[in-house]
């Protein structure tokens, strides 16, 4: 069809957007051939750009441990990376990469998750606890002292995890039933099976025992 040709009914229908297909489709040939990585910015439409990050280094905050801590990353970058690799906090371990063991465990806001599937760039805005943030100088957690107590750790890797997550645990059910407990600490895996001393931690955990 030459440019001159009257445009089809069909070519010219008016999605409910308010854009017919035929300007959706100059907008996906512009969005297509603008490179992402030439400008902080990349324009989608006429009159309408849309920020995006990297795929360079860009200024990253994190509030850690009630700290906040400040680099440039690239945002590819994980939590767990920033954490152990920019900021030298290493309690969170690197262990199956791949958010399945939980040795890499923190709480964001309160609640576990795995630093290793977590984008540094998306944990901005958020409260970060590591297991740095319960000891204070010589004077270790309840819950750690628990733990050497109920000899809870042979090799050592998990058990900053499983720490974290049974203080969540206990912080979310004062008095965890069996069931509850195996639910809340089921994403935290130990391969030397230290289950039956971290069950004596969460059962002297429990608020009156």
């Amino acid at each position: 069809m030459k440019r001159s040709d009257p445009v089809s009914p069909v070519e010219e229908e008016v999605e409910p957007s308010g854009v017919s297909r035929r300007d959706f489709l100059k907008i996906s040939t512009i969005a297509a051939t603008v490179p992402v990585v030439a400008s902080p910015k990349t324009v989608l439409a006429a009159g309408e750009e849309v920020a995006v990050s990297g795929p360079g280094k860009v200024p990253i905050s994190l509030l850690v441990n009630g700290e906040k801590l400040s680099a440039e990353l690239e945002p590819r970058v994980t939590l767990l990376d920033a954490l152990r690799n920019n900021f030298n906090i290493t309690g969170a371990k690197r262990v199956c990469d791949r958010a399945e063991c939980g040795a890499c465990t923190v709480l964001m806001d309160g609640k576990t998750v795995y630093a290793c599937s977590v984008l540094a760039i998306d944990a901005q805005g958020k409260k970060i606890e590591t297991i740095e943030s319960l000891s204070r100088g010589d004077q270790i957690h309840p819950i750690q002292q628990s733990f050497v107590d109920h000899d809870a750790q042979q090799c050592g890797f998990c058990t900053p995890g499983f720490v974290i997550a049974t203080k969540a645990l206990l912080d979310k059910y004062p008095n965890p039933t069996p069931e509850q407990a195996r639910k809340e600490l089921a994403g935290n895996f130990c391969r030397c099976g230290t289950y039956a001393g971290i069950r004596g931690v969460v059962h002297a955990g429990r608020k009156g025992a």
